[in-house]
């Protein structure tokens, strides 16, 4: 029927009137949503303040036990993603980033507020009101044929509705979207904005008056609201300690979050913990404390004198952390503004006492301006509220001048609003999104360039370079001297060179002008294509203390880019997605050996058949380096979901670690245990590595199932392979293999390439990772062409203490060679060594056989693989 009336009047989805149209129906629902939610906060709240009176005062802590334990369970049920005051999770919609905004979520969202706040707890309405107007405009979008392009602007126009609803303020509805939700000046998002703040407006003021009645309030208490240019200092005071009072409040917000985050507690009962103790507080204070709305309009007007606004003023902020930590739906708004008021009010009885200029009272409504904006960063919205609600030009100045003060002050001492605070606590940045490249600023120098680099030593004669050109691929060198970099030299320029020496012994030394331009290790990628572009360049070395790390060139940024983009396995990660960063996991058990080992062994155990055999393997390297072990269980979680709030079974991961501990405690081993939930597996084994100490790193590795891809991990061993500081070993144990046969006597046959510098390496941690096998020998196999001098023989059986023999393959292709080599000596073992570049540039190869020498073998040879990565 909707779509055969649109078509009557010509009307399709792409149309901007359409759009208008579906702007004006959203302010309209918004409006209805806002008073439904208002009415049911105020009849809960009602019946609560009057069954104190009527029972007793132990009715406030029950209330906000019962009603916040169920608001608890109805989140966690129902909907996770309603939790909060809503704002941060509209500008996430907003942003593009993947959160669900919905009918449903609407819906829990309404009824959990209005559960909390009319069980006492102490925030307002108005956060919850933009992010139910947000969620249906959303959900309506979805209903009706809405064009994509228009599908952010209708959902912003749903938060300026909630907006004008629940202050009565249309045009700080429309303020509030441009300033801080979408930053977007353009026409089509102011005017379906203002039809959706206006209607929502009028429909409100239609159906119900606005509970914030100051315009009523300054007339029957005969207030006068005045400035005078002599106040301006203590405007600018107010201005300062609002800032203040701004940057400690979101700071104990963000405090009281991380609090309840630790807290081992189910998700329903931190809340219902917190109404407890809220209610039990407000039991304590003076009676008029029961009644937010009306504490709200006592703290405004300053009734109660300045010795009972100051202690609401110190209560009202302890009771505000205290609710939102717990994560309950609850918005900021108004607590900012009372706490503004309170302020203000007392900033405003002092300078009248002292000095007998201006009134108490214009101070509070200033008050509330400048605290909404040290909170919320919004100078503009705050000065509009403040008017509209007051309709008093006399505040302009007043407002404008504590506002601006608040806004510097807190900038100053802390950047951001809370809402961005909020969020980069979720590893969440929305900077600027259409102007960053999310790829290019999370990613450092370090992970992609190319080391170790060939370089030209100063010394060298220009002829001399001139035959390393001429025999090289590349088409630029850096040069060193003393292992500091002191130039970088490129093909065209030797040339130049070349014509204008003086002599045939000129050196490099000699032509080299100025230092060359460099890039720090942990710069981000923005910074070095900035660098390539500006300076025109085609290689840009990275340094640290002149030393030369490695090398960057714009198909390093390519390769990067394209890397990152199909982060995901087979899946296709978009730009947009990048930006969400997992939140950090989670650690629900753990348990402590004493510290007295050297270095720490980490080891995640996930698949109960492979836990003997990784733990023996660990155990080793553990007697070997006289280090600790750390056990380590992972449980995934979904995303919509924080890894602290989620409620998971730990009983298999427990078991999971206990089995391992069995296998270890006859030996002197120290020995730690955690179980973590997490969005990111890999991400939270690099967390461990980074908080623990990590020195090395055993995990279990299935190999690779499609050789023909060329990929030779899954997306989780990559990503550790490329980012892990320490030493990392991968095991492939063979099926069905017991204990008794990997510590048997064995053949371990050990393809390398010796001049890739990757042998040294091995030797190192060889002896170690062979500690558990009994009288092992050992087969080495080149595999680039080059036969190891019997000298490197009896270096190999010296380190390994162990007969070592070494057997080049014979057939062209160096997977079948190493193959049939094992098939023919027997070996039940086949180690193999990667070392960080091939990590880093070559982990996923071109789509042949010969270029993935560890994949193929991994996928044909059917007993135990070991892969080796350095640190």
């Amino acid at each position: 029927m909707v779509a055969s009336w649109l078509k009557n009047l010509r009307l399709r989805p792409a149309d901007q009137r359409y759009a208008l149209l579906e702007a004006c129906l959203i302010g309209i629902i918004s409006a209805l949503a806002a008073l439904t939610l208002k009415q049911g906060i105020g009849w809960v709240g009602s019946y609560r303040v009057f069954a104190s009176y009527e029972y007793g005062w132990f009715i406030l802590p029950i209330a906000g036990l019962i009603l916040g334990g169920g608001t608890g369970l109805l989140l966690q049920w129902l909907s996770p993603e309603a939790t909060g005051g809503g704002i941060p999770q509209v500008k996430m919609v907003l942003a593009q980033l993947p959160m669900s905004l919905s009918f449903r979520s609407a819906l829990v969202k309404m009824l959990g507020t209005i559960f909390v706040l009319g069980a006492g707890f102490t925030l307002g309405r108005r956060g919850p009101t933009v992010y139910i107007g947000a969620a249906l405009a959303a959900q309506l979008s979805s209903w009706f044929p809405t064009s994509p392009q228009h599908r952010r602007q209708m959902i912003a126009a749903g938060a300026a509705a909630g907006l004008a609803a629940g202050f009565n303020t249309p045009i700080a509805g429309i303020v509030f979207v441009v300033e801080e939700l979408m930053r977007d000046l353009s026409g089509f998002t102011l005017e379906t904005a203002i039809l959706a703040s206006f209607t929502g407006a009028v429909v409100s003021r239609l159906l119900a008056p606005s509970d914030i009645r100051l315009p009523g309030l300054v007339s029957e208490r005969g207030w006068e609201v005045s400035f005078i240019p002599e106040e301006t200092p203590f405007f600018l005071l107010l201005g300062i300690s609002t800032g203040l009072l701004g940057v400690l409040f979101n700071r104990g917000i963000l405090f009281s979050l991380n609090f309840y985050q630790n807290l081992q507690l189910p998700f329903p009962l931190k809340i219902a913990m917190a109404g407890l103790i809220s209610g039990s507080i407000v039991a304590m204070l003076p009676a008029f404390f029961r009644d937010n709305a009306g504490l709200r309009d006592f703290l405004i007007t300053g009734e109660g004198g300045w010795q009972i606004t100051a202690i609401a003023l110190v209560a009202y902020f302890f009771l505000t952390l205290i609710a939102y930590g717990s994560g309950i739906p609850g918005g900021l708004f108004s607590p900012a503004l009372v706490l503004g008021s309170a302020l203000g009010y007392l900033i405003g009885v002092a300078e009248v006492s002292l000095f007998g200029l201006g009134t108490a009272n214009t101070y509070a409504l200033a008050g509330m301006g400048a605290m909404f904006t040290a909170v919320i960063r919004v100078p503009v919205t705050a000065i509009i509220i403040i008017f509209e609600i007051t309709a008093n030009f006399e505040l302009v100045l007043p407002l404008m001048i504590s506002c601006a003060t608040a806004y510097v002050v807190g900038e100053t001492l802390s950047s951001g609003s809370l809402y961005k605070q909020l969020l980069a606590t979720k590893g969440i940045y929305l900077e600027e999104e259409s102007k960053v490249d999310p790829i290019l600023a999370r990613m450092t120098a370090k992970s992609v360039m190319s080391f170790p680099v060939e370089t030209l030593s100063a010394d060298l004669t220009l002829d001399e370079a001139y035959q390393v050109f001429s025999r090289s691929k590349h088409h630029g060198f850096p040069i060193v001297e003393q292992g500091k970099l002191v130039s970088m030299m490129t093909e065209s320029e030797l040339e130049q060179y070349m014509g204008m020496r003086n002599s045939q012994e000129s050196t490099l030394k000699d032509m080299i002008m100025a230092r060359p331009v460099t890039v720090s290790p942990l710069a981000s990628l923005q910074e070095v294509l900035y660098l390539l572009n500006r300076y025109q360049l085609s290689h840009l070395p990275v340094t640290k203390n002149q030393r030369l790390l490695g090398i960057i060139t714009r198909s390093d940024i390519i390769r990067a880019e394209l890397e990152a983009l199909n982060d995901n396995g087979n899946g296709q990660t978009s730009a947009v997605e990048q930006r969400l960063v997992s939140e950090p996991s989670y650690v629900i058990y753990q348990t402590r050996s004493p510290a007295v080992g050297k270095g720490r062994i980490l080891l995640p155990l996930a698949n109960p058949d492979s836990v003997v055999i990784l733990t023996a393997i660990s155990r080793s390297f553990a007697h070997f380096r006289r280090g600790e072990l750390e056990l380590l269980n992972l449980i995934k979680v979904s995303r919509k979901i924080p890894p602290h709030q989620v409620w998971v079974n730990p009983i298999p991961g427990r078991e999971l670690l206990q089995k391992a501990e069995a296998l270890i405690q006859q030996e002197d081993i120290p020995v730690h245990t955690q179980l973590r939930t997490t969005h990111n597996v890999s991400e939270a084994i690099l967390e461990v590595i980074e908080e623990r100490k990590i020195s090395l790193l055993v995990m279990g590795w299935k190999g690779t199932k499609n050789v023909i891809t060329g990929r030779l991990f899954g997306n989780l061993a990559e990503k550790i392979v490329r980012r892990a500081p320490c030493d990392v070993v991968f095991i492939k144990p063979k099926e069905d293999v017991k204990l008794t046969d990997l510590s048997a006597s064995q053949r371990w046959l050990i393809p390398i390439a010796f001049q890739e510098g990757k042998a040294d390496k091995l030797l190192e941690l060889l002896p170690q990772l062979s500690a558990f096998a009994h009288d092992p020998d050992f087969i080495l196999c080149p595999v680039d062409q080059s036969e190891p001098i019997p000298e490197i023989t009896s270096k190999w059986s010296k380190k390994l203490q162990a007969p070592v023999q070494s057997i080049p393959i014979s057939a062209q292709s160096r997977e079948n060679g190493v193959l049939q080599l094992a098939k023919e000596k027997e070996c039940d073992v086949i180690v193999l060594v990667t070392t960080l570049k091939r990590a880093s540039r070559s982990l996923t190869l071109e789509p042949t056989f010969e270029n993935n020498l560890p994949a193929m073998i991994a996928k044909r040879f059917h007993s135990t693989v070991i892969l080796v990565r350095p640190s």
